[in-house]
């Protein structure tokens, strides 16, 4: 009986645990998604649709420069175009973090702010950037104020909600026992608010620069001559659908090597003190109306303060 259970609970080996390993899912993605492209190129009566071989040699030519394609009136090329972007997307994202967190912790800490910001940001969260990228292209012309602002009033939300709940979301246990032992109000935000703010700070970041990196590629395409957007347009005007797609991979190669060489570094650096937990999943689902439960700030305990002696009063009174 025993030996039964051990055999029973025994971990899989050898073949069974490598095909069941995520490391195993991971690289098995990528061949799954080369067998479904080559199944629609050979399935699919067009002769725009490329095959990989043409995407994979467009991309070769574009980081070797041996393409021969210029993309303005200078030899402009994969790299200059996408430091344009990169340039654009960097102002507009530390503006956008800034500005958010701020807001954010505004919101977070006083009912009043949160009631005076709630509804202009679950506005903008709705609006669609497509929206953003035709107006600035009228007010402002092909400049690179245009998709900067375009990366703010993208990104701006997600980090505005996120540290929003973070806020809400660290222990009052843990602020009122502070405040009951005196502890020094840097103290408290050092060691209380920001530690639980963290794994959403986190989270902003990432849908943040995901969601400004959109914004600013459809603005590009529609209020810039210049940058990866306008260059993915350059290639649709030109029917050469293998330049469409070898863009579009680029954008998930950089995403990838962002997650991989900054992101996770950064955070796996920032929660080294603490065990590993699940991810903090996006607060956008929960950002509800403002709502008396849930805020940090002195303004309400006060009201709630001045209630309960009036209600003792009264209920002396009556006694």
């Amino acid at each position: 009986m025993a030996t039964a259970v051990a055999t029973g609970s025994r971990s899989p080996r050898g073949l069974p645990k490598i095909l069941r390993s995520p490391t195993t899912a991971r690289i098995l993605f990528p061949f799954v998604v080369l067998g479904i492209w080559y199944f629609i190129y050979y399935t699919l009566d067009s002769r725009i649709f490329p095959s990989p071989q043409q995407v994979a040699v467009f991309m070769w030519e574009e980081i070797t420069l041996t393409s021969g394609v210029r993309y303005s009136s200078v030899a402009e090329n994969l790299y200059v175009q996408f430091g344009i972007s990169l340039m654009r997307l960097t102002i507009g994202f530390v503006i956008a973090l800034i500005v958010g967190t701020i807001i954010g912790l505004a919101m977070g800490v006083s009912k009043k702010v949160d009631a005076f910001f709630h509804d202009w940001v679950m506005g903008l969260l709705a609006m669609p950037a497509l929206v953003y990228a035709l107006f600035l292209g009228l007010a402002l012309g092909f400049t690179n104020l245009g998709p900067i602002i375009a990366v703010v009033l993208a990104g701006a939300p997600f980090v505005i909600i996120n540290i929003r709940e973070g806020v809400r979301n660290t222990p009052k246990e843990l602020i009122d026992m502070a405040r009951s032992f005196e502890v020094p109000q840097n103290k408290v935000t050092r060691h209380v608010l920001l530690p639980s703010l963290m794994p959403f700070f986190f989270a902003a970041i990432r849908y943040a620069y995901a969601i400004g990196w959109k914004g600013l590629v459809i603005t590009e395409v529609f209020a810039s001559d210049r940058g990866m957007g306008w260059t993915i347009k350059f290639w649709y005007d030109a029917h050469r659908a293998h330049g469409v797609i070898g863009y579009a991979i680029f954008f998930i190669i950089f995403a990838l090597a962002l997650e991989k060489l900054v992101f996770d570094p950064l955070a796996e650096r920032a929660f080294k003190w603490r065990p590993k937990i699940d991810a903090v999943q996006m607060a956008e689902g929960d950002f509800g109306g403002v709502q008396r439960e849930g805020f940090l700030f002195i303004e309400d305990q006060e009201i709630d303060e001045r209630e309960r002696t009036a209600s003792m009063e009264s209920e002396s009174h009556d006694g």
